[in-house]
């Protein structure tokens, strides 16, 4: 067997057994380069095939879901009623202990959909205080929702926590913008 070889070797040349060594390289280049890169031209080949043959985008109410819609809208306060909602997160902050200091308070108004009012208050409490105001407004207030909590503590021994509540109201527009 060894005796073939180096007989076949001898018969290659030089040259020959170079050029087996190159077909080896471009073989193993192919292998562990040029087939997944095609593999991944083939699959987003795929992919936008797939997003051409989508339907085109419909807004919900041109099939006859519109009423749907207007029941889910309806499900938040109007406009209004936002006074009232704000009082009642305070009304929660003193039940939970704490006393909102003055804070930044912004409507956003969208040209469809729900109005988002976005509350910044700087709260002062204990974990526990915190903690029952998150609570409190998730489960009272279904049409808030908490954008960030922050906690410092300004003394490892401190119970009292200086916290940022970031929080969003979400409101209907006014009907004659629906």
């Amino acid at each position: 067997m060894r005796a073939r070889a180096e007989r076949l070797l001898r018969r290659l040349g030089a040259f020959g057994v170079l050029g087996i060594g190159v077909l080896m390289a471009c073989a193993a280049f192919y292998v562990s380069t040029l087939a997944p890169a095609a593999q991944e031209l083939a699959a987003q080949r795929a992919a936008v095939q797939r997003l051409r043959a989508r339907t085109p985008y419909q807004p919900v109410a041109a099939d006859g879901r519109g009423e749907e819609l207007r029941r889910f809208y309806r499900l938040f306060p109007a406009l209004g009623e936002l006074p009232g909602q704000v009082e009642h997160l305070h009304r929660l902050a003193r039940r939970a202990g704490l006393d909102l200091a003055q804070g930044d308070y912004r409507l956003e108004r969208r040209p469809v959909g729900l109005w988002a009012y976005r509350i910044s208050l700087p709260v002062r409490g204990t974990y526990a205080q915190l903690r029952e105001l998150g609570s409190s407004v998730l489960k009272e207030m279904p049409i808030a929702s908490i954008e960030a909590l922050r906690f410092e503590r300004k003394n490892a021994a401190d119970a009292q926590l200086e916290a940022q509540l970031r929080l969003t109201l979400h409101v209907r527009p006014p009907e004659e913008l629906q």
